[in-house]
């Protein structure tokens, strides 16, 4: 445990019991990854919104909740990402089940899968069955990740590049809302301008839903390429929750089991994502 408490518990403190209004929807489960906590980009307020109006039986953390690397290159914990995690604490003294899929960028707590902290499970996977039936491996995804499985060293250099252009971001940010112009993702558009990054993710979300298939589940759901996406793939069923960097997205479930990807743009918050509340892909038949 001492090796976690360093990120979870820092200098910052809030009162775990505050006056925030109660939830306002109610979903079956909710599952997030991304978050990248200690990472300047991290759009902590946006997360913390969405996460004190709305409630759920299970809350899953699909991985890279805590971004250990940024971490380790310069400490970053502003009052905003310590209330997150209260604010996930909260809900476990509330009844919700959490349960903690680490990621590459918090993989410290790898070696802690299988035991309770706190309330919240860790585990390395988890298999999820929907209100209708199916049944979903939860995985961060980096697994499938050529790049952080054999060659860690170009990793961590495209983590420090990807939290240079988020600054980027912030600055072109400022400069267009100075222009009175809508919110423009410089990362975002390279992601999908780039030919061998749209390449990348698409060899990423076959071969994540063509394991989920070999181990004759229904389907799939992971983070980890900061892509929010509903699809069929073959006979499986492929679902990537998004992240809070950039996207501020997150999957959630029904009481029948319909899954939806909900884009989360707070009315009193800085705009940093596009899309409303509500936003969503249905689940293909």
């Amino acid at each position: 445990m001492a090796r976690i408490s360093w990120l979870v518990a820092p200098p910052i403190r809030v009162p775990r019991h505050d006056t925030t209004p109660r939830p306002t929807k109610f979903h079956r489960t909710i599952f997030i990854s991304d978050v990248h906590l200690g990472m300047r980009g991290c759009r902590a307020d946006l997360l913390l919104d969405f996460l004190q109006k709305n409630s759920c039986h299970t809350l899953y953390l699909v991985g890279d909740i805590v971004d250990g690397w940024a971490l380790k290159r310069r400490w970053f914990w502003p009052e905003a990402h310590n209330r997150v995690v209260l604010e996930i604490l909260r809900k476990v003294d509330e009844g919700t089940q959490v349960i903690f899929v680490p990621g590459n960028h918090d993989e410290f707590a790898r070696g802690f899968c299988g035991r309770n902290y706190s309330g919240i499970d860790v585990v390395r996977e988890h298999i999820h069955e929907t209100a209708d039936g199916k049944r979903l491996l939860v995985i961060h995804g980096d697994q499938f990740d050529g790049v952080i499985e054999f060659a860690r060293w170009l990793a961590h250099l495209g983590s420090w590049a990807y939290d240079r252009a988020i600054q980027l971001n912030e600055i072109l940010h400022g400069v267009r809302r100075a222009l009175g112009l809508p919110y423009w993702s410089l990362s975002n558009y390279l992601k999908h301008a780039v030919k061998n990054a749209v390449e990348y993710v698409c060899r990423f979300e076959e071969a994540v839903a063509r394991a989920a298939q070999a181990r004759g589940l229904d389907g799939v759901v992971c983070g980890h390429i900061h892509q929010a996406a509903i699809r069929r793939i073959g006979n499986a069923l492929y679902f990537n929750d998004g992240d809070w960097v950039e996207s501020c997205t997150a999957l959630v479930e029904d009481a029948r089991g319909h899954l939806e990807i909900v884009r989360w743009a707070a009315p009193t918050a800085t705009p940093a994502c596009d899309g409303a509340i509500g936003q969503a892909a249905p689940v293909p038949a």
